[in-house]
């Protein structure tokens, strides 16, 4: 009866969302899309001929952003599920967290990327603290592979979660880049934890 519940409140909070409509309209494939597209907006990443890796990407809302923005650019997809093809995409299929899918990664690379973006959570199970615990290792196992296959000054952008994990990531992002903000976009829902780390220029 309660997951009954769950989904339902889960439809009503999908129909009245503004950024979901809006997604149709625009032809992405989840709301997350504008979440990237703030963040574009606040720190002027995405232009034409940029490299992009793009973790976790399933269904894809930020790899569709990347690909109208980086036009002659291409981007590296990568995610568990299956993605229907977006133009300039490059789509491997796997779990990230495995060192023969980053290595694919690395294989497909012709230069150091621009910027490297994930959008990864784990499937949460409505325990904020182990959801933000278990994110946060996601968001530091892709920092510190962006290190390996970014350029000098190049971006990387991860979704974080407020929690007890928060300060490590921050600090763990000084190490490695010499900025580092932290940004909640309008379209992330009120209700939910979630901030976004944006990294930029390697140490």
């Amino acid at each position: 009866m309660k997951k009954n519940k769950i989904s339902k409140n889960w439809v009503n909070k999908q129909r009245r969302d503004t950024y979901v409509r809006k997604s149709k309209i625009d032809g992405y494939r989840a709301r997350s899309a504008y979440k990237l597209i703030e963040i574009d907006q606040k720190f002027k990443i995405f232009k034409g001929g940029l490299l992009v890796i793009d973790i976790g990407a399933a269904p894809g809302s930020w790899s569709q952003y990347a690909s109208n923005t980086v036009k002659n650019g291409k981007i590296i997809s990568i995610d568990l599920k299956e993605m229907e093809l977006i133009p300039n995409t490059i789509q491997i299929k796997g779990d990230f967290t495995e060192n023969v899918i980053q290595q694919k990664i690395k294989d497909k690379l012709t230069s150091n990327a621009d910027v490297v973006m994930s959008d990864m959570a784990i499937n949460t199970t409505g325990i904020k603290d182990i959801d933000s615990i278990q994110t946060g290792e996601l968001c530091k196992e892709s920092m510190v592979f962006s290190k390996e296959v970014i350029k000098k000054q190049g971006f990387f952008i991860s979704k974080i979660f407020m929690g007890s994990t928060f300060n490590e990531i921050v600090a763990l992002g000084k190490k490695i880049f010499k900025e580092v903000k932290v940004f909640k976009p309008k379209s992330s829902r009120k209700d939910s934890k979630e901030s976004f780390i944006i990294c930029k220029n390697l140490r």
